[in-house]
């Protein structure tokens, strides 16, 4: 159980990493005007590996570079590739505060991935979660209109493929450093775009672009750092609601930068997803003390 003070360090770092990621989406979306999605992917991926290869060297970590080939962590990199492909393309194509509110269903997501391969029984109400974190995505794509597109459907993919990251990176060892996984994650992302970019027109990089995307580099990787600082001796339960103080902050970011504003009907949709993973997160903490009490024998 954490302290007060404690909790308070890891609300504030995960405020902070939220920030920082939608500085580092902003760059990105900024330099997409410009860069096709493989280009821009291979350009933060150089920037990126310099980064952290020096978190590997800086926690000595070196020696432990040879589990990254792993069968797991290879397949954890080769799908958070389809993760950063996916969620960059569909970044220049739509609003900020609208493909990151898709991507925050990922939560839900995983919900539903571990009922259909029976990794963990799911009750009436977090299903009853799911259900309205579905509509809320349902309302934020709106299939029927005219205001669906491919890039959504994109968005969505992207959301699926980061439910099925996170539920491999589960299972990987404690005997694997974070450090070394981030870096061959980082390796094979730059790979796969750079495979991706063949079917591209790249674009000369010494311009203003480049500069947003080292920029976007070194956000990411501070992101990261705080937060890992944000679940490092906290309560994960009370640090965890934070992260979706990013929608706010990816429409705030949305409005300066490109004048836009979700229109009532996409407010509601992003709504109903950051209730539904709320309330997720609000059952997984309360179910293992529920099981606890369950399990635990009476007072003699």
């Amino acid at each position: 159980m954490a302290s007060p003070d404690e909790n308070r360090r890891g609300i504030l770092a995960m405020l902070a990493a939220m920030a920082l990621f939608v500085c580092n989406d902003a760059l990105m979306k900024l330099a997409r005007e410009v860069y096709p999605a493989g280009q821009a992917i291979t350009l933060r991926t150089g920037f990126a590996l310099l980064t952290a290869l020096g978190l590997v060297l800086a926690f000595k970590e070196g020696a432990k570079l040879r589990l990254a080939m792993r069968p797991i962590v290879l397949l954890r990199g080769l799908i958070d590739a389809g993760v950063t492909l996916t969620f960059i393309w569909a970044l220049a194509e739509m609003p900020l505060a609208d493909v990151t509110a898709i991507l925050l269903a990922s939560p839900i997501i995983i919900v539903v991935l571990a009922v259909v391969l029976r990794i963990e029984r799911v009750g009436w109400r977090r299903t009853l979660a799911v259900f309205v974190g579905f509509c809320g995505v349902l309302v934020v794509l709106r299939p029927a209109t005219d205001s669906f597109n491919v890039a959504a459907l994109v968005a969505l993919v992207s959301a699926c493929l980061a439910a099925a990251r996170d539920l491999l990176t589960r299972k990987i060892g404690n005997e694997i450093p974070s450090t070394v996984i981030a870096l061959m994650t980082t390796a094979i992302v730059g790979l796969v775009a750079c495979g991706y970019g063949v079917f591209e027109i790249w674009q000369p990089v010494w311009r203003r672009e480049t500069v947003y995307v080292a920029g976007a580099a070194a956000l990411m990787a501070a992101g990261s750092i705080c937060i890992i600082s944000a679940y490092r001796n906290t309560d994960v339960g009370v640090v965890s609601g934070y992260r979706y103080s990013v929608v706010i902050l990816a429409v705030m970011m949305g409005y300066v930068v490109w004048g836009h504003v979700p229109d009532p009907v996409a407010g509601l949709g992003i709504a109903l997803i950051v209730w539904s993973g709320l309330y997720t997160m609000h059952r997984q903490r309360v179910l293992p003390q529920s099981n606890l009490k369950i399990a635990s024998p009476p007072p003699s």
